[in-house]
């Protein structure tokens, strides 16, 4: 793994440039630095919703990708560094089946709404799927693994089947989109 940080300001990145895992610099605004920073807020995000009452299985499972988003994130800061691995994106997978197996069929689209907690899950879903989009342009300019990519990928799948496990855990359900209301 690249350098940790012994300190906070540095003021090397007056000039608009950060430095990277392998000690190479890039501009703020590069590909790279976007992808990266958009899986930082999605981790965010996740601690966030960390702060909501949920199964502790859940939470578990959450406190443990948010150690993989974080290296993720160490991968995205690494040229050519890999840290995601396909059992990652494995364990999502499962995750998504699990939860899924045990809710209604969706028959209707679906409102970011209901629990806090699940509109929160919601978001991270949102936010996923722009780390994904970044993820997606930086591995169009420059070569990365595939795993990050899929990894997020699932994950956005999961917030979403977890949103509606997290309204039911809540007492409630999900919050139907009514397409043949009343528009005035």
């Amino acid at each position: 793994m690249g350098n940790r940080l012994s300190k906070i300001s540095t003021r090397t990145g007056d000039d608009g440039t950060t430095g990277l895992g392998d000690g190479s610099r890039t501009g703020k605004d590069s590909l790279r630095i976007h992808a990266l920073g958009e899986v930082d807020e999605l981790n965010s995000f996740v601690g966030l919703l960390l702060c909501e009452d949920m199964p502790p299985a859940t939470r578990e499972q959450l406190v443990s990708i948010q150690h993989d988003l974080f290296d993720l994130g160490g991968e995205l800061c690494i040229p050519g560094y890999q840290m995601i691995k396909i059992d990652h994106v494995a364990r999502l997978d499962a995750l998504v089946e699990r939860y899924n197996a045990d809710l209604p069929m969706l028959k209707e689209f679906i409102l970011p709404a209901g629990s806090r907690a699940a509109a929160l899950a919601h978001v991270c879903r949102t936010v996923c799927r722009r780390a994904e989009r970044s993820i997606v342009a930086l591995s169009a300019a420059e070569t990365i693994h595939p795993q990050p990519r899929q990894y997020v990928n699932r994950l956005s799948d999961l917030m979403f089947v977890l949103a509606r496990v997290l309204n039911r855990h809540a007492g409630g359900s999900d919050v139907l989109w009514q397409h043949e209301r009343q528009r005035g």
